[in-house]
């Protein structure tokens, strides 16, 4: 039997991956489980595979808890589809959303067939690297009381960032530099802002 090796990267975090090895008869759903049995978030939510090309543009739908819009549309069911029937590339490409409430963007990416190995259990976490972002458990936020520390962080996190005092301090020396360089007219003209 063919074994895939697949690299799952989140697509914000391209330094954190894991290099999972399936089963080419493996279903898409036992690829999910696997996918989150090595980052630690639940995989009891709506998500779905989209077969990609290179540009990671979304194609067929194989989804996960679909809602009922999709299950009319007859959407794929992952516990329904093999691997193997959608492999047409050596390094086929899969765009992955996890948790539709809270979207985190995955790009899975068959990055080698290999040959079964005797006495090896499959699925099979290959590699990781890196940790997952603990973000993806604010999907549970309004919720858990439980580690209101890591919560105080998170908060200080956002406000150091969304102030960006530093670089509004280098756009006004810029703006002030380019005003110097102008004529006379505009050096008044810059003055009156100051005064505002």
């Amino acid at each position: 039997m063919a074994v895939y090796r697949f690299r799952v990267t989140f697509e914000d975090y391209e330094d954190v991956y894991r290099d999972i090895d399936m089963p080419s008869k493996g279903t898409f759903l036992e690829l999910h489980h696997e996918i989150h049995k090595s980052t630690g978030y639940n995989p009891e939510v709506s998500s779905s595979f989209y077969v990609s090309n290179d540009q990671w543009k979304k194609g067929t739908e194989i989804a996960h808890l679909p809602n009922p819009r999709k299950k009319e549309s007859g959407v794929l069911i992952m516990e329904d589809i093999r691997l193997s029937k959608f492999i047409d590339d050596p390094h086929q490409k899969f765009y992955y959303i996890y948790n539709f409430d809270r979207p985190y963007d995955f790009h899975v990416e068959l990055i080698k067939i290999l040959k079964e190995e005797d006495g090896k259990v499959y699925p099979a976490l290959f590699k990781s690297v890196g940790l997952a972002p603990k973000i993806a458990a604010a999907a549970n936020f309004p919720v858990a009381d439980l580690d209101e520390d890591d919560d105080d962080d998170f908060i200080e996190e956002t406000a150091t960032e969304e102030y960006g005092v530093d670089d509004e301090d280098e756009y006004s020396i810029d703006e002030g530099d380019e005003e110097e360089e102008g004529g006379e007219e505009e050096q008044e003209f810059g003055a009156g802002e100051e005064d505002y």
